[in-house]
């Protein structure tokens, strides 16, 4: 009889509070519907109260980060269930000039709306169309398209350039991968390879928690052809040279550059690292990893 009480009052406390799951070390709070869904934006919980949700940026401090729910809605099952889960924007401002825009996405579960984390499109974007890929290798690909800036654009400049970034959700850890547009894997590691796209360095993490990021993004580029030579663009010089890869193994010779002298240019780093690379390997996300040699870091890009 105690039992059976017992059991009455936590359903009730269920009822009265909302329904709670733990997803991969947290605790998350499940929603009637997605514009009052918890969602993860870089790091932080953000729960949504019809569509909106203000956070002090420190406490008793007047600034707050305003996240917004910004529509451009795509109605369909990501995780093959039944039933229609929803893919949307939000825009998120941190007190600063700046308006950020995350895709997110709102799973329609038994329970109720479990929010994923945000995947960041960009600063003042402008957003066009949100829907499914039509590769028809893709499967529950979600395709986000809008306008960005071009390369070295300041952010007054009026977004132009056309932009499509291709997702999909593990429904699992409820986070995003990039998928390759027109690659047929979908970022299946075992059908990648160095020549498949034009590579975009994004970090470099050293094993004693150094991490280095290009400056000007979408510039540091690496590519690969079938001959054995590569070639890549830097914010100041072009650079080629030969490659070998045999198994896992990579390495990269005879590197030469224009000679164009820049201010404050990460070229001699981004160089630096291709000389000491060691072995390589690709992710599900759709990255490839140089490994450095000595086991002394790795270098990401997509």
């Amino acid at each position: 009889m105690q039992r059976k009480f017992i059991v009455i009052v936590v359903l009730a406390l269920l009822l009265i509070g909302g329904i709670f799951l733990f997803n991969k070390d947290r605790q998350v709070t499940l929603a009637t519907d997605h514009k009052n869904a918890e969602y993860m934006i870089d790091g932080a919980r953000v729960k949504l109260n019809g569509g909106i949700a203000e956070q002090e940026t420190a406490p008793g401090s007047a600034s707050k980060i305003i996240t917004r729910y910004f529509g451009n809605e795509l109605v369909t099952d990501l995780n093959n269930d039944g039933r229609d889960d929803v893919v949307f924007l939000l825009t998120q401002e941190t007190g600063g000039s700046g308006t950020f825009f995350y895709a997110v996405s709102a799973l329609n579960t038994e329970q109720g709306y479990l929010g994923s984390d945000g995947y960041l499109l960009g600063d003042r974007i402008a957003p066009q169309t949100t829907e499914l890929s039509r590769n028809p290798q893709h499967k529950n690909v979600v395709v986000i398209n809008y306008a960005g800036r071009k390369a070295g654009e300041p952010m007054t400049t009026q977004p132009s350039e056309g932009k499509s970034a291709y997702l999909k959700l593990d429904t699992e850890s409820m986070q995003w991968g990039v998928v390759e547009p027109d690659f047929e894997g979908e970022a299946d590691p075992s059908r990648m390879t160095l020549g498949m796209k034009k590579w975009v360095w994004q970090s470099a993490l050293y094993n004693d928690g150094r991490e280095v990021r290009p400056k000007k993004t979408d510039i540091f580029t690496l590519s690969f052809d079938s001959k054995g030579n590569f070639s890549a663009t830097t914010d100041c010089n072009g650079v080629g040279g030969s490659y070998n890869a045999s198994g896992d193994k990579l390495t990269f010779g005879n590197m030469m550059s224009t000679l164009m002298y820049c201010e404050g240019s990460q070229e001699s780093e981004f160089t630096e690292l291709l000389s000491n690379v060691s072995n390589y390997h690709f992710t599900s996300k759709g990255e490839l990893i140089l490994e450095l040699k000595f086991d002394s870091g790795s270098v990401v890009f997509k």
